[in-house]
């Protein structure tokens, strides 16, 4: 079920003849029993339908935080900065590893959505499904969430994107740079007669796909190849009703990293090798689309339903030899997962102050995964008997279904108070079977014209994602270099959380606003993630209990041409006993978590952001950065890595020839003090491997507009 790289040749020629064709439209006569409407018209239906799908959607009581075009833009890579290089600008957004954020000390855990559509998510890996070229607005809630979001909870991603509504035309964008970089990207969008269509298609290669094991600035076998494919395509029925279709496909190759200089503990047949000559690799796919339909009615009703299809695919491949010699163990894994599912949510204005909300969700996925793992024998003892390996083969599949429905009420209590309160019930019927009743409710308060205050509370429900969960055999390696230490392997639960959250917002001047905001967290069967042995895939597993507890500060100042904003975040996430995948875990490691609370190992004490710009004329100086005081280590996590900074800029100018007409530069430099630090150093709970952070780099960006 892969998908050949050339259909993102196939789809910037499908879109390149819809922008010819549209450019012909001259040389096409319409018979006049059919006028098309005016392109006003279309357009004033089209803001109408955005404004009724909006409103099918409420942040009352959650913390929020917007990124626009603009604020994008801003950031020192532009559109090519990575999705979540650009979620790191927000408050409670932690740095990790293989592509990887955490929202408030969760792992994972985070929604993605679509135009409010909901995206099945796919299996976990390094490459990016979705792209800041195409996005319009991106909004990050986290917090109390109303009742219509739910079993990904810590924090919503919902993406709005462009679209050649109100436009016609294209663009262009290439950028080459340190670590033989070259990114290209392009775009087409327009619309006619009701009709209109955004495509985006980019190709990127580089020799620092992930994380360097080692703090060299060229890492060892490290290349990656990266395709992106984006379609939107809308047609509004008659005014008060439009169909939307929306495609995406990424394919991703990685080389994993060499460490050089490990010791080899092993022979295969008295051959052995290096560390720094390993061919680890890992591809992968995720491809999703969805048919929508987006409305309104006389009756002050607006509704959006959609079918969506998601399939996602990750092949490790590990280099038999060298992972035998340094492992003992060298596995291929194939893990996909094919989802289906409804999605329908409806909004109801009874009167001025109560809007009604409500919705559902089903979901039925098919989860596969196949390994073939070459071993040793070993005896009773753990000794090895013989130096020729042998493979061992465990495939599993499961079928699993999310079921979700959920009512709320927005009340306008007050003239500065608005309560909205609800509940919902979700059941997962999966390797556990397991349901929940979910109350919520949130509310904002106008304390003055300048200061708003909001407060909620949230009854969560978050099953484990099945895609990753995957029934291990562990019998079948009993007296071999794979057996584990500890035989028990109990299944993962659904966690159970009570969230409280209460913030304040704050006007100072017509420049300055400030923001102050906290939450507190008791968990049940706490779901965590770990990097089990080579393959650089995560397994969830559960603690019984566990807590995490924050304060974000925010700040940002725009006046004329010069922003700036400042986020930081003070935090701490524990938990206790491991409850599921305990064969994961060493007898020492279990023993010691069954008795004290832990730090989680994605836990930071402090994270910042800052980031600020200046618009001179035609050019435009941006700089951001990043802080944080160090990611968990040692035996139980008991110990962090020391605090880092990574500082990055850029120029950008517009320049406009008789030429070549207008087209825009931007130079940018990642890491500008050229600050080495690990993210992970290789230990604690779940962490298998060193990852530095991105050394120094170069990059030149050129783009046009047609």
């Amino acid at each position: 079920m892969k998908t050949p790289r050339f259909l993102a040749f196939h789809v910037s020629l499908i879109a390149l003849l819809a922008a010819n064709a549209q450019a012909d439209d001259s040389t096409i006569t319409t018979p006049s029993t059919t006028p098309s409407p005016p392109i006003v018209d279309y357009q004033v239906t089209a803001k109408k339908l955005d404004q009724a799908q909006n409103g099918l959607s409420t942040e009352t009581g959650t913390s929020s935080y917007h990124f626009n075009q603009e604020n994008i833009t801003d950031l020192p890579m532009g559109d090519q900065t990575s999705f979540n290089q650009v979620l790191l600008q927000a408050p409670g957004v932690t740095q990790d590893s293989y592509g990887q954020l955490h929202v408030r000390e969760d792992h994972d855990n985070l929604q993605y959505r679509i135009d409010g559509i909901l995206i099945p998510e796919g299996i976990s890996g390094f490459g990016q499904t979705l792209d800041t070229h195409y996005t319009d607005q991106l909004n990050l809630l986290t917090g109390a969430l109303p009742a219509q979001y739910g079993f990904r909870t810590a924090g919503i991603i919902d993406l709005t994107t462009k679209s050649g509504a109100f436009a016609n035309g294209g663009r262009s964008e290439i950028t080459v740079g340190s670590h033989d970089t070259f990114e290209g990207t392009q775009e087409f969008y327009g619309s006619k007669d009701g009709f209109n269509y955004y495509i985006n298609a980019g190709y990127d290669y580089n020799k620092l796909g992930i994380e360097s094991p080692t703090s060299s600035a060229n890492p060892i076998h490290d290349g990656t190849h990266q395709d992106r494919m984006f379609g939107y395509f809308s047609y509004v029925l008659n005014s008060d009703a439009r169909i939307k279709v929306i495609m995406a496909n990424a394919v991703n190759d990685f080389q994993i990293p060499d460490n050089p200089g490990q010791t080899p503990l092993f022979t295969v047949n008295g051959a052995t090798d290096t560390s720094a000559n390993l061919h680890e690799t890992q591809n992968e796919q995720n491809t999703y689309g969805i048919v929508a339909l987006q409305g309104s009615t006389e009756s002050n009703i607006d509704y959006q339903f959609a079918l969506f299809s998601r399939y996602s695919d990750t092949d490790y491949r590990p280099d038999n030899l060298g992972d035998l010699v340094f492992t003992g163990v060298a596995g291929y894994i194939n893990n996909s997962s094919l989802v289906n599912g409804l999605q329908g949510d409806a909004s109801y204005q009874l009167n001025d102050t109560h809007t009604l909300r409500s919705g559902f969700y089903i979901s039925n996925e098919e989860a596969r995964s196949n390994t073939d793992t070459s071993v040793f024998a070993t005896d009773g003892n753990g000794n090895v008997i013989s130096s020729n390996p042998f493979s061992i083969q465990n495939n599993t599949s499961k079928a699993a279904q999310l079921y979700d429905v959920y009512l709320q009420d927005e009340w306008k209590a007050m003239d500065k108070l608005t309560i909205n309160y609800g509940a919902r019930f979700d059941v997962s019927d999966a390797y556990v079977d397991a349901s929940q009743l979910s109350p919520r409710i949130g509310a904002v308060y106008d304390l003055t014209s300048s200061t708003k205050l909001h407060a909620g509370y949230a009854r969560y429900f978050t099953p484990p994602p099945t895609e990753l969960v995957a029934t291990t055999a562990i019998t079948k390696f009993n007296n071999t270099t794979n057996q584990p230490e500890v035989e028990t392997n109990s299944p993962v639960e659904p966690e159970r959380t009570n969230y409280y959250d209460v913030g304040i917002n704050h006007q100072l001047t017509s420049h300055i606003n400030l923001g102050l905001d906290g939450y507190y967290k008791d968990i049940h069967d706490l779901i965590d993630e770990g990097q089990f042995g080579s393959a650089l895939i995560f397994t969830p597993f559960n603690y019984t209990k566990g807590r995490a507890y924050g304060t974000e500060f925010t700040s940002e100042y725009h006046q004329d041409n010069f922003k700036a904003y400042l986020n930081v975040t003070a935090e701490r996430a524990v938990g206790t006993d491991i409850a599921s995948d305990q064969y994961l875990f060493s007898q020492a490691q279990l023993d010691f978590i069954a008795n004290h609370y832990i730090h989680l190992d994605h836990d930071q004490t402090f994270t910042t952001s800052a980031g600020i710009s200046y618009k001179l004329d035609e050019t435009t100086y941006s700089a951001d950065a990043i802080n944080g005081s160090g990611l968990r280590n040692g035996f139980a996590n008991t110990t962090h890595l020391p605090d880092y900074t990574q500082v990055n800029l850029s120029v950008a100018h517009v320049f406009n020839t008789p030429t070549t007409g207008e087209f825009d530069t931007r130079f940018s430099i990642l890491n500008l003090f050229d600050e080495v630090y690990e993210i992970r150093d290789g230990s604690g709970v779940g962490v298998t491997a060193p990852q530095y952070g991105p050394r120094r780099a170069f990059y030149v960006t050129v783009g046009k507009s047609f």
